[in-house]
């Protein structure tokens, strides 16, 4: 029909909306063609399309990349840029001929174009892509190189720097992306719609991956393993970022085929996501122990955050519109809760189920989009065409009481009526008077007793009597719920059974799974922290544990005990020969197994995984706690070092045996780490440790000078000097001496660092105040250095501190007395 002509064009900054002001009327049912010529900034901030500068094989070099998720694409080409609104795209990119540019489907001609100046560029245009949302598509333009292989037809490359592609750091990547899509085809029963999968590695990207349809960016360090880098734990980390991105691209409902209507459903996509990614990474690496490493990295630290954070997995559109930047839900809950809570919807429903309710709901929405109800309704179709799995409610309303309200329950069992009530998990210490949260959930119960698995239970009010967990007198009768962490809560036993399965755990620690060990010690000292129960319930679990070999364990109570940031504080509390005398008895077995490795055989570790992650905290605390054969061993390793640069340190441990290897030492040990920062080749990794490490002197002027070498620019870079501070001031000896230091040099490094130096030295100083005199000095400073304004959060914070001092003192004076009475158990 005839051309309707355009009055005007403004721009509505606040809906970031262009609206277009007419001439003419629009027909109804006419169909009209809008062109818009466009033009945007290229800026180096990583969102949008954007630049980054990088250097490959000496050479400064740079390139173009896009990221769109969530609202960035209406930066880069004026869009409906809504996930619910999907089409189809043709690409074309003219670039220099130099450079190669990909996007999400294959180049289906390349020519060339002359410009005014008579310069040829090269026209690149893709193939129409399939109908997809405006935050999938994606565009690069670099001089990288790449390696390839073909999957089911399904050609795939890998992208990066030509130097890291010439040394093989993108090999491994190669090798396990075709066996992780294969291995979701399969499971899910769909097969890929695209021709090609590009994988590239940006030396610098905001995100640890992207899942652009048929273009998935990365950054460099959740891409690259290098050839001499055995250790499992590196290709852990990159198969589980890679399964994650190809669990969006394969057709799952997260995401890229099956959209969710709006970002409130985002943990469709990336809970999801989260989920397979762990069964597609221990698929390629069956040395990976699924519902361990599921739980270590995904459960226990959801849990102890859920409890804190005010939203819950699913919000309403309006209140996420009205209160929440759409990127504050690219968090934890969105992806950890999300898949814990996957987790345990297959786990009552079994896999068999779950796989073929996603399947059938795949089937229906692909190329289109849904919501979690959606999903609901197709689980709902699967269990009601079988008999096997029988539920105590509709699906929606099981699963919504889990995405649609905050925070997690606590079930409580009583052992001699066998009652289970469950009320929400939160902070009895500052509990408000206020919360009357009476909301319940509806909660499968995996349980067993005196060691054999009994049928699923489930919970579904607030309290309920279940005949069949009174137990006897007799004390080996005992009862364990939620095995194998199967559901998102946490448990709560009465004293009865706690003493049981303290006993239990002394006799024979193998009768509990181990993923119910760490849990059972989780939920105690959480339930601890969180004023449930006193803190010596949860010593009297600690007891058994000369018996304990799984280090993943002894990590979360080595957490528990001796939190990081409390090392120094606890060395200067009288709880510390106490500590030493109480945890060296039982640490000795697992502590002798490790170090036989490290002094014979480290290689016969590379499968180990959780040695690759948690060996470095059992052995950093030997050493705190002064057992002698780990300061020898690690002055022996140092040393080794010292006489001879090329040995490496087994990277597992070099942090701690720099560490020690120095504060055992003189100056010749600490001279020769600063001789070893200082050379040019080092690497970046090393550079940290060494800082690090130099700040474990235990020579008051070994430390001051350290302190005085941070001044000079000569020496450093100035954002080390910061960084120096703040590991001396949180050492025994150091926070004295730096915090004279920072008081002394305030003047010179005001100008560098301002206020963020002062709170980071703050958080560390308040951790010592005892009496109010040391709050007074502090304050003094504080009040002579600060603005009025700055002076009243101060001023909150020492008091906070002094608070929270006061608490742990008395909570410390318990732990104390408990250990004194136990110590020779």
């Amino acid at each position: 029909g005839a051309a309707v002509e355009v009055a005007g064009l403004r721009q509505e900054e606040a809906g970031e909306m262009a609206v277009l002001e007419l001439r003419g009327r629009l027909r109804a049912g006419s169909r009209y063609v809008l062109q818009l010529g466009f033009q945007g900034w290229l800026e180096e901030d990583l969102d949008g399309l954007f630049l980054t500068r990088y250097t490959d094989r000496g050479q400064s070099s740079m390139l173009i990349a896009s990221q769109m998720e969530p609202t960035y694409a209406r930066r880069v080409y004026p869009c409906f840029d809504e996930p619910a609104m999907k089409a189809t795209f043709n690409i074309r990119i003219i670039h220099d001929p130099s450079y190669v540019a990909l996007s999400n489907m294959p180049a289906i001609d390349v020519s060339e174009v002359k410009d005014e100046n008579g310069s040829l560029w090269t026209v690149t245009a893709f193939n129409t892509s399939l109908k997809m949302s405006t935050y999938l598509t994606a565009f690069v333009i670099c001089d990288f190189d790449y390696v390839t292989r073909t999957e089911r037809g399904n050609e795939i490359r890998i992208w990066a720097r030509k130097e890291a592609v010439k040394n093989g750091y993108v090999d491994y990547a190669l090798n396990i992306t075709g066996p992780i899509f294969s291995f979701l085809e399969d499971i899910l029963n769909v097969s890929y719609p695209l021709p090609k999968t590009d994988l590239v590695a940006l030396p610098d990207f905001g995100a640890g991956g992207m899942e652009n349809w048929g273009l998935m960016i990365f950054q460099e360090a959740s891409l690259m393993n290098f050839p001499s880098d055995e250790f499992t734990s590196r290709k852990a980390m990159i198969a589980l970022v890679v399964s994650h991105e190809l669990g969006h691209q394969a057709r799952e409902w997260f995401g890229n085929l099956v959209t969710m209507n709006w970002w409130n459903d985002l943990w469709l996509n990336e809970g999801l996501a989260s989920y397979f990614e762990y069964l597609g990474a221990t698929f390629v690496e069956p040395k990976l122990s699924l519902d361990k490493i599921f739980y270590a990295h995904v459960v226990q630290p959801i849990l102890r955050e859920d409890s804190e954070i005010a939203r819950s997995l699913s919000e309403s559109e309006d209140k996420i519109k009205g209160s929440f930047s759409l990127m504050s839900l690219f968090d934890n809950i969105t992806y950890s809760k999300g898949a814990s809570i996957t987790w345990m919807l297959s786990g009552f429903l079994t896999e068999k189920l779950f796989i073929r309710a996603l399947t059938s709901y795949l089937k229906e929405f692909s190329f289109s989009n849904a919501n979690q109800d959606d999903l609901w309704t197709h689980i709902q179709m699967v269990v009601d065409a079988q008999d096997e799995v029988q539920l105590p409610a509709p699906v929606k309303q099981i699963m919504d009481s889990w995405t649609c309200q905050n925070g997690f329950p606590v079930l409580t069992l009583n052992l001699t009526t066998g009652t289970i009530r469950q009320e929400q998990f939160f902070n009895k210490n500052n509990r408000k008077s206020n919360d009357s949260y009476n909301n319940t959930w509806i909660i499968p119960i995996s349980w067993m007793r005196n060691g054999s698995s009994q049928p699923l239970s489930w919970l579904d009010k607030s309290s309920k009597m279940f005949p069949e967990m009174q137990v006897s007198e007799s004390e080996y009768d005992w009862i364990l719920l939620n095995v194998n962490l199967s559901g998102y809560y946490r448990v709560n036993y009465d004293q009865i059974n706690l003493k049981r399965l303290a006993r239990l755990l002394e006799n024979d620690p193998k009768a509990i799974p181990a993923v119910s060990r760490f849990q059972l010690i989780d939920d105690v000292f959480a339930l601890t922290d969180f004023g449930y129960v006193p803190i010596e319930t949860a010593l009297e679990l600690t007891k058994y544990l000369a018996r304990e070999d799984e280090l993943f364990i002894w990590n979360v109570v080595l957490l528990n005990l001796i939190p990081d940031n409390l090392e120094s504080t606890l060395k200067n509390h009288e709880i510390y020969p106490l500590l030493k005398k109480y945890l060296l008895k039982r640490m000795l077995p697992i502590y002798h197994y490790y170090a036989g490795f490290i002094r014979q055989n480290v290689d016969a570790l590379e499968d180990d995984y959780f040695a690759q992650v948690y060996l470095e905290k059992l052995l950093a605390t030997a050493c705190w706690l002064g057992l002698q054969d780990c300061l020898d061993l690690s002055s022996e390793l140092y040393a080794k070092w010292r006489d001879n640069p090329e040995y490496k340190i087994p990277f597992l441990i070099r942090r701690t045996v720099c560490c020690y290897g120095i504060a055992v030492g003189s100056d010749k040990e600490w001279n020769f780490a600063w001789e070893m920062y200082n050379q040019t080749d080092s690497v970046e990794d090393d550079e940290d440790i060494l800082l690090y490490a130099m700040s474990c002197a235990k020579e008051s002027w070994l430390l001051y000078r350290y302190l005085q070498y941070g001044l000079s620019d000569t020496l450093f870079s100035s954002n080390c000097t910061s960084v120096i501070i703040s590991h001396v001031v949180t050492k025994d000896i150091g926070h004295r001496i730096a915090w004279e230091f920072v008081t002394e040099n305030w003047p010179l490094l005001r100008q560098g660092y301002g206020h963020e130096l002062l709170h980071d030295v703050l958080k560390v100083m308040g951790r010592f105040v005892k009496t109010d005199v040391q709050i007074q000095e502090l304050q003094v400073f504080y009040n002579a250095t600060l603005e009025e304004d700055e002076r009243e959060a101060i001023t909150m914070l020492l008091e906070s501190a002094k608070l929270e001092n006061i608490e742990r003192r008395k909570l410390l004076i318990r732990v104390a007395s408990w250990l004194e009475k136990n110590i020779d158990d």
